[in-house]
């Protein structure tokens, strides 16, 4: 039975059983360091002494993933995992397998991935997004129009979330907060995410669609072009979402010298306040950057 089987009338996981497995992670995996710690997740490298090779062990908190899953109560919401191990794409990190431990917590065993974080190279002003900004805004396109083109909803696109290895390889590298992209799950109310890349019509509580991952994306690519988020900052996630419905974003001009006028137009139209007036799908928003004159940003 497919993962679909499972959300359209299966009634099983794929990875269900009347036995699953559970994993002692201190007997299979050797771990040489926490790597990152998410709101739902701790991160760490790993040893894998079962596939001989280092991976990303990521080992969710139990009590908030059930709390998470609860707000969709009904509905066949399929786990991080199974998400996770669905999907295939150069610009996704790739999951191996996924199960729960002997202590009863949520795993996943991803690929390892040499490299920094987005958000690092954009804090740092690193040297390295020199020539390649619009080369990894284009990756990201493309794999949202992957997911999206395979019903799935990102729901939490932006700098932490992605990875940039060694060799320039975009990654998104945590889909906690991914959904399928039915009905069921577009309905308003579901404030869940990022703050600083949640759409009007999420703060609004309105039925959303793909174009909230399209605003998401445009507030990376604003953030990568720029090193800024297109709205202030705020201590309180009320004021920021107040500033995003009334407060036009800012010029991106005004915030790196060098930006054209093109480029400038593009940004601003994919973080546009009404869904109808942004890019129809993320395919459109990397032909929209692809016409800009200088591709050298």
């Amino acid at each position: 039975m497919g993962l679909f089987d499972f959300l359209f009338g299966g009634t099983k996981s794929p990875k269900s059983g009347s036995n699953p497995v559970r994993v002692n992670v201190e007997k299979r995996f050797e771990l040489s360091g926490r790597t990152g710690q998410g709101s739902m997740s701790k991160v760490y490298r790993a040893y894998d002494r079962d596939l001989g090779r280092n991976v990303c062990l990521k080992l969710l908190d139990k009590e908030k993933t059930k709390k998470f899953e609860e707000r969709f109560k009904g509905l066949k919401k399929p786990s991080e995992g199974e998400i996770s191990l669905a999907l295939r794409h150069d610009n996704i990190v790739r999951a191996f397998e996924f199960g729960t431990t002997t202590k009863g917590e949520p795993y996943l065993v991803l690929e390892w991935v040499d490299g920094n974080g987005l958000n690092y190279l954009v804090e740092t002003k690193s040297s390295q997004l020199n020539g390649n900004r619009m080369n990894y805004t284009f990756q990201l396109c493309d794999a949202l129009q992957y997911m999206h083109d395979n019903k799935w909803l990102h729901r939490d696109l932006c700098t932490r979330n992605v990875m940039v290895t060694e060799d320039g390889v975009v990654k998104i590298i945590d889909l906690g907060l991914c959904v399928p992209y039915t009905p069921a799950f577009t309905v308003g109310g579901n404030r869940t995410g990022t703050a600083d890349i949640l759409a009007p019509e999420i703060i609004k509580r309105k039925t959303t669609d793909h174009r909230v991952d399209l605003f998401a994306a445009g507030v990376t690519a604003y953030e990568i072009f720029t090193g800024q988020l297109p709205w202030e900052r705020s201590p309180s996630s009320e004021e920021t979402f107040r500033r995003r419905l009334n407060t036009p974003p800012r010029d991106p001009r005004e915030l790196k010298k060098g930006i054209g006028d093109d480029l400038a137009a593009v940004l601003l139209k994919s973080i546009a306040r009404e869904p109808a007036d942004r890019y129809a799908s993320a395919n459109a928003f990397k032909a929209a950057l692809a016409k800009v004159k200088n591709q050298d940003y």
